[in-house]
């Protein structure tokens, strides 16, 4: 029997009286981005790159300043006291990520492109004002499939090099969740009757008390068993499984978000995602879309803004852009929208969710399958 059919084969023979058996799908979320469509030759950021906070904070600076502040050249950008020098610059020294209002700076570089990841989360494709919504531009998927795109955290975050796909910032918080076990995210689809079409699932999202298990290729082992961590998180949304995909209804859901050493939660209005699975069930990836409100995205902006050098953007151009740009909620008073559309792409390894409080039935049965796949993995070797 192929090593396919074999999982499968663990997977269906779970027994009577496991839960988990039929009726229920799990994930571990391996890795996630921010859906940032770039090309080549940067055709999206016609004006360039975002202008860096170091790059203001040194053209601020006289010729005799920048020769003492940086030791005659010798400091570099993530060099003491370089570094915090860059932001510390309001003008009683405030941190500008802290203060964003503190000073006046440059606009911000945005993405002017056609297209996007994504999704339409307003329902229509000409970009006018709803009932929930102000009035934005849009864009349409890069093959053409999806018109109606809703995603102003790319037109925003787009042209930062450090978000972009051979930038450092989301590389390097994927590590450190999963050198650290930090921040995983936990998807679990329950009430499944049938894993290739169901017209009827839930859908809910926690945070894991487990650490991550891998392979001696360095990829999350499938089938391991992860606690939930307790009375924390576990937003839970109605959604639909159509030829292997997860498609679930808008909703409310927090997620954790742990990443160069920031740890905060990313709240969602209008929440939804889609879970495309491996035909051998063994991995899955996928796309989750909603309204980022501006305040829970600048509250993980501040908690890292020491990798403002890194990741070359500006908190006060930043923090400006970012009000302009949000095209979701008006705010009831003023008018103003209060949150940005917004898109993130993910990989993720087939996992048993359990309860912080469940049986460990269901993890004993999780660590024989962990145990046969570590060992095919070494027969293949």
């Amino acid at each position: 029997m192929g090593n396919k059919r074999f999982v499968w084969a663990l997977v269906g023979l779970l027994g009577p009286g496991v839960a988990v058996q039929a009726a229920e799908l799990g994930f571990v979320v391996e890795s996630w981005y921010t859906a940032i469509y770039d090309t080549e030759y940067m055709e999206e950021c016609p004006e360039g790159i975002a202008i860096g906070s170091d790059e203001i904070w040194f053209d601020s600076l006289s010729p005799e300043e920048k020769e003492l502040q940086t030791e005659g050249g010798t400091l570099q950008v993530l060099d003491l006291p370089r570094r915090p020098n860059s932001y510390l610059r309001g003008p009683n020294g405030e941190d500008v990520c802290w203060h964003p209002e503190s000073v006046v700076e440059p606009l911000m570089r945005i993405v002017h492109g056609k297209y996007s990841y994504g999704m339409n989360l307003d329902g229509n494709v000409d970009g006018s004002a709803t009932a929930n919504t102000c009035a934005h531009g849009n864009f349409t998927s890069p093959d053409g499939r999806i018109q109606g795109i809703d995603n102003q955290m790319y037109r925003l975050m787009g042209c930062v090099y450090g978000y972009r796909s051979e930038g450092y910032l989301e590389h390097h918080a994927n590590r450190e969740r999963q050198d650290e076990s930090k921040g995983i995210i936990l998807i679990h689809v329950t009430n499944v009757d049938d894993r290739r079409n169901d017209d009827a699932v839930d859908v809910a999202f926690y945070l894991s008390a487990t650490s991550l298990h891998f392979d001696s290729a360095g990829k999350i082992v499938p089938f391991s068993s992860y606690r939930t961590v307790a009375n924390r998180y576990g937003d839970t949304i109605r959604g639909r499984i159509v030829d292997g995909v997860v498609q679930t209804d808008p909703g409310a859901v927090t997620l954790p978000l742990y990443g160069n050493d920031g740890y905060t939660d990313m709240v969602f209005r209008d929440f939804r995602i889609e879970i495309e699975m491996s035909d051998d069930g063994t991995r899955a990836k996928g796309l989750w879309a909603g309204y980022h409100p501006v305040a829970s995205f600048w509250d993980h902006i501040q908690k890292v803004q020491h990798n403002v050098p890194v990741g070359q953007y500006n908190c006060p151009s930043m923090y400006v852009a970012a009000h302009e740009l949000a095209d979701g909620y008006p705010d009831p008073d003023t008018g103003e929208c209060t949150a940005l559309s917004s898109a993130f792409t993910f990989e993720a390894a087939a996992g048993f969710i359990v309860g912080p409080e469940e049986s460990s039935e269901v993890e004993q049965w999780a660590e024989g399958v962990v145990d046969f796949l570590k060992s095919a993995d070494a027969d293949a070797r």
